[in-house]
């Protein structure tokens, strides 16, 4: 058996050498692969690519819930821009009241002049 075994397989790569090509293809060749839009290949290697881009400046103190929050807003139309932008506005002016009722209250209780003394 191992006998035919060994016949068996000198048959397949028998036929496998048929069934080979030496030529070899000039993949570089722009004739033979053209880009399908030209001067793509040096645009790229010129340019940024988000491999090789390092993180900008301005974003290199954020977490990743400040990036997300910019994500979200930047994924908002014009219309729900401004209309998020007016409640951050009124958010931050209600805070402000806030914050000044309390510092009037510190002041009539004198928690201020005590902080002073010490």
């Amino acid at each position: 058996m191992s006998a035919s075994k060994g016949s068996l397989i000198k048959e397949e790569l028998q036929d496998e050498g048929g069934l080979l090509s030496l030529e070899k293809l000039d993949r570089a060749s722009p004739d033979l692969w053209p880009e399908k839009i030209p001067g793509i290949t040096d645009f790229i290697a010129m340019s940024n690519t988000p491999i090789r881009t390092p993180a900008a400046e301005w974003s290199r103190g954020l977490s990743q819930e400040d990036m997300a929050a910019i994500t979200q807003l930047s994924s908002l139309s014009p219309n729900a821009l401004i209309m998020e932008i007016k409640n951050i506005y009124d958010e931050a002016y209600q805070l402000g009241i806030s914050e000044a009722k309390e510092m009037t209250r510190g002041k009539y209780l004198g928690i201020f002049n005590n902080a002073k003394k010490k």
